[in-house]
């Protein structure tokens, strides 16, 4: 069995002539849950957007992109079964990508609509069996109470639970977290973390995240890829990466990366992770 979950070969794309990704290379195990770290402008969102086939790399590029051992894209062209490899593949947004005005539990239903007739979604008609499974999801991130209010009536935090609650429903088995904890408060952005590696311990979700806390990254990423104007400048153990380093990797960047937490504590307990021989 292939144990690469990602498998990413010379990316390379342009925004208006400027290079936002330079011939990007990295594989992702499976079970590993791996931080994608980088200041703004980096190119991590757009390497995320690249893995699920919402971006195109350029066009006659060589690059290649695969995920499950399915091709996602080649040289910009995207795979004609890119949809069943999307079925797979969860991407939680910074800005959570709920809608407004309609229940959590519809929201967190929304996961499983690849797997059921369009009439059924049209109609807000859900089998017995995905209702269940959406209430488990929702209790397993602590916001079962909050099933069926308004998704607007949710805390950033909460909102953040219900898109993980919605991933668990649609049963990925690659979650692509794109700054997930970007415009919470210290207490939900810990929770979300907690959540994200509870999912990839006990599920044995592959999880890629990217984020500019560094310290984020120690308490819960065993490696980290990390990335400065598009090119990745270091790839390897997270406790390897040392205040000096970054600084010397990221020069006047490293404000956003808050290194004062390594300056000032010894390093963060790095929380257990599912590593696949």
């Amino acid at each position: 069995m292939n144990d690469i979950a990602i498998e990413v070969c010379g990316l390379h794309k342009t925004f208006g002539g400027q290079p936002a990704l330079r011939e990007v290379s990295l594989r992702v195990r499976r079970g590993e849950m791996v931080a994608l770290l980088g200041a703004s402008g980096s190119g991590k969102s757009t390497l995320l957007r690249h893995l699920s086939g919402l971006q195109h790399a350029d066009a006659g590029s060589v690059s290649r992109i695969e995920v499950l051992g399915r091709s996602v894209q080649i040289g910009g062209r995207l795979a004609r079964d890119v949809r069943a490899t999307r079925s797979r593949v969860a991407t939680i947004f910074q800005q959570f990508n709920l809608v407004d005005r309609l229940p959590v539990m519809t929201n967190v239903l929304a996961g499983a609509l690849h797997r059921l007739p369009m009439w059924r979604g049209l109609l807000r008609r859900f089998p017995h069996g995905e209702l269940q499974r959406a209430f488990d999801a929702l209790c397993r991130v602590g916001i079962e109470r909050c099933a069926w209010q308004r998704a607007s009536t949710l805390s950033g935090g909460q909102q953040q639970r219900a898109a993980i609650s919605r991933a668990l429903v649609q049963g990925a088995e690659v979650v692509l977290a794109d700054e997930p904890i970007a415009s919470l408060d210290p207490a939900s952005s810990r929770r979300v973390m907690e959540l994200l590696a509870e999912v990839n311990r006990e599920l044995g979700v592959t999880v890629l995240v990217s984020l500019h806390q560094v310290d984020y990254a120690f308490a819960f990423c065993p490696r980290t890829v990390a990335l400065r104007a598009g090119e990745v400048v270091y790839d390897g153990p997270t406790q390897a990466l040392t205040a000096s380093r970054l600084r010397e990797l990221y020069g006047a960047q490293t404000d956003e990366l808050r290194l004062d937490a390594l300056d000032s504590q010894p390093l963060p307990a790095l929380a257990p992770t599912l590593h696949v021989a």
